[in-house]
């Protein structure tokens, strides 16, 4: 026969059985949070290989990667909006292990399309920005314009007969130059091109007068002699041409347009993933490495909080669906 515990004893047990389970309960989430990632991360990148946006991409994954303990996996998914990549992020599980390359392209879809099939407001959640770059202003290297106050004096001079080259409508580098119209007072004929090596052998060649593209890409160009830069698209000068005015030291006033790079996840994405995804970016963006690497194509590198993120893509939804409506581009 089994001897009976007294009633205290028993009432002693059940309170440590009690606050042993309600401390393995509060072990897990901690557990959980240490676990985190638990397997490759996907880094979808909604342009293709080679270009700026690539190339930060891969540059700040391959530094995160070592700082989270796990790969980062970049995909390319180029699309027209950035539409293709930012669905598939936008429709992935929240769990941190599948990021999107957020850009000002996010921001320019919005009024680009008449329904887009997602809020790129409501359906992410903010991670950090990695840095902004500039567009520059060139002209072909024996251009009779020495400056961007002659390119301003033609134009007014003579409506509609200035050709500014951009790549395709709808994109940054196109809208920049319908924006170049509005504030500078003048009637240009801005010309499309598939891509940017078709505006860069026009710009050689004489077939437009001006072209708007990034500075990054243009930089070896401008160092062999074969385009001049006349300015750049921001409010400070970029690094890799530090001779070059801005657009508004120039004499164009309010002009300021630069674009940017950020990490996003999809919405209800935990908190504690997102803050070690914030800081595995800080990280990598203040790594002399990565430094180097993007400063060389004139990438100003930056990092913010997730709430600051969320404030410019806002801001630059707003901004860009103004230039959008004034240059009357129909959304698709």
């Amino acid at each position: 026969m089994q001897p009976r515990l007294p009633q205290a004893c028993n009432r002693r047990s059940a309170l440590m059985f009690a606050a042993a389970a309600a401390a393995a309960c509060h072990v897990r989430p901690a557990f959980a949070q240490v676990r985190y990632p638990e397997r490759p991360i996907s880094l979808l990148v909604p342009f293709g290989p080679g270009g700026i946006a690539d190339l930060t991409a891969r540059a700040v994954a391959e530094h995160m990667a070592k700082t989270l303990g796990q790969p980062i996996v970049v995909e390319n998914k180029p699309s027209a909006g950035s539409i293709v990549a930012s669905q598939a992020v936008a429709s992935a599980k929240p769990d941190g292990h599948t990021l999107l390359l957020m850009s000002n392209g996010n921001a320019v879809s919005v009024g680009l399309f008449k329904k887009l099939p997602y809020d790129p407001v409501k359906d992410f959640a903010p991670v950090t920005t990695l840095g902004t770059f500039d567009l520059g202003l060139f002209v072909p290297a024996s251009s009779r314009f020495a400056a961007l106050k002659d390119v301003v004096a033609f134009a007014k001079a003579n409506p509609g007969k200035l050709n500014i080259g951009t790549i395709a409508p709808g994109s940054t580098q196109h809208l920049s130059a319908k924006m170049f119209e509005t504030v500078a007072g003048i009637d240009a004929l801005v010309v499309p091109y598939k891509g940017s090596p078709a505006v860069l052998t026009a710009l050689r060649a004489g077939e437009i007068d001006l072209a708007f593209e990034i500075v990054g890409p243009m930089v070896p160009q401008v160092q062999a002699g074969a385009v001049k830069a006349l300015a750049v698209s921001s409010d400070k000068r970029n690094p890799a041409l530090p001779d070059v005015p801005t657009v508004m030291q120039a004499g164009v006033a309010g002009y300021n347009v630069a674009s940017w790079n950020a990490i996003a996840a999809p919405a209800g994405t935990p908190a504690h993933v997102v803050e070690a995804l914030n800081r595995a970016a800080r990280d990598a963006v203040a790594a002399p490495a990565v430094q180097e690497k993007l400063g060389k194509l004139g990438m100003r590198l930056a990092a913010s909080t997730p709430a600051e993120l969320q404030a410019l893509l806002t801001s630059e939804i707003q901004r860009w669906g103004a230039v959008i409506r004034a240059a009357k581009i129909e959304p698709e």
